[in-house]
């Protein structure tokens, strides 16, 4: 499968893993949480629709 959904590179990501937490428990108004969560819309989108 293939996305069009970016996750580009972010501080908060890094700072995340290091606290052992992901990025929407560690930052959830991050870049880097939104584009996690807008990859798993077009996920749920392209597993549901076909």
């Amino acid at each position: 499968m293939v996305f069009k959904t970016v996750i580009h590179r972010n501080v908060r990501l890094g700072e995340a893993t290091s606290y052992g937490k992901s990025i929407i428990d560690y930052d959830v108004s991050s870049k880097g949480a939104d584009n996690y969560l807008n990859l798993a819309k077009e996920l749920i989108s392209k597993t549901h629709n076909g």
